[in-house]
């Protein structure tokens, strides 16, 4: 059963992301306490040892192979940056005039999504999986997650603003290098002493990594439980949201196949455009919303969005990949 699962990119980790969920609406006051030893305290400390090894783990060699391809990277980049941002603004601006305060932290956090970084591990997994250019995605992917940690909190500033519930632009953006930049910077320093012990734990540290994202999301979504955020939320529009996850991933997928076909990219470049340019990093998601909103009730209600763009973009690229690496093997 699990084989047949992760074929379809239900791995045990997007199983556990919507069971902590359950967990976190079945008994929130765990995740909801605010002290020194609370969950919430592990999980913000271990958001920088999760960034101090992906430091640690950056292979310097891939990165440097994969600088020279730079109109692959702008398509990368403006896709995840400017072109997902411009698509959600118009429905996000919609869709919070006149609804309560949950529902519309809820659009607001469909702009959130819009405006992550891509994924790190699980682009390059995939390029990697349907035979694309490898060396270009972990550039692309590495410099993404760094780009967000300034260009994310900027377009939340313009949208949503401080007077809305946003923190002051400056000290997001500081907090954040505190929690992403400077753990980064520290696992670079330490890759020759760190490396072999990084390559050698691999798994485990992984594990340590989702682990934390896990706890993040349930201690998010205990203090929007707790506080009855989600009670004047319907059915329909958790409907609503999810087919317009799943939309909104096909119509950047589609949107930069068209792109890449107009700068005549080959196969490889190609399906390095379309994976990590559709894809949205949770891992960033979760980091960002505990700094972001400086109001810890609102957290689970602006991370939704991206929990369903990425259990769904997991799914759909899964199926995606193989079916390239099919036609790869074809040729």
């Amino acid at each position: 059963m699990k084989s047949f699962l992760k074929k379809f990119g239900l791995d045990t980790f997007v199983l556990c992301l919507f069971g902590v969920i359950f967990l976190a609406w079945l008994y929130p006051p765990p995740g909801a306490s605010e002290d020194l030893f609370s969950l919430s305290t592990v999980a913000k400390y271990g958001i920088s040892v999760i960034f101090f090894f992906y430091g640690v783990r950056l292979n310097w060699q891939k990165i440097y192979e994969g600088l020279f391809n730079y109109k692959l990277h702008l398509v990368v980049h403006f896709t995840t940056f400017v072109l997902f941002p411009l698509i959600a603004l118009p429905m996000t601006w919609y869709f919070t005039q006149d609804c309560n305060e949950s529902t519309r932290w809820m659009w607001y956090g469909i702009f959130f999504m819009a405006t992550l970084p891509s994924t790190v591990s699980s682009s390059v997994v995939m390029v990697n999986i349907a035979r694309g250019n490898l060396p270009a995605a972990i550039f692309d992917a590495s410099i993404s997650s760094l780009l967000g940690v300034f260009i994310t909190p900027l377009w939340m500033q313009i949208f949503v603003g401080q007077g809305n519930g946003g923190g002051d632009l400056l000290g997001v953006i500081l907090n954040l290098v505190l929690l992403v930049v400077v753990p980064v910077v520290a696992g670079i320093m330490c890759n020759r002493p760190l490396g072999g012990f990084s390559r050698k734990y691999d798994v485990l540290l992984r594990k340590f990594d989702q682990g934390i994202i896990l706890l993040i999301v349930y201690t998010s979504f205990c203090h929007s439980f707790a506080e009855k955020m989600f009670d004047e939320m319907t059915f329909t529009t958790l409907i609503l949201l999810s087919v317009g996850m799943v939309s909104f991933f096909f119509v950047v997928f589609f949107i930069v196949n068209l792109i890449s076909y107009w700068l005549r990219f080959n196969r490889e470049d190609r399906i390095t455009a379309l994976f990590c340019g559709s894809k949205k990093s949770l891992v960033h998601g979760a980091t960002m919303s505990k700094v972001i909103l400086p109001d810890p009730q609102l957290a689970g209600v602006l991370l939704l969005p991206i929990m369903l763009y990425h259990a769904y973009q997991l799914i759909v690229v899964s199926v995606i990949a193989q079916r390239f690496a099919k036609d790869k093997e074809k040729d």
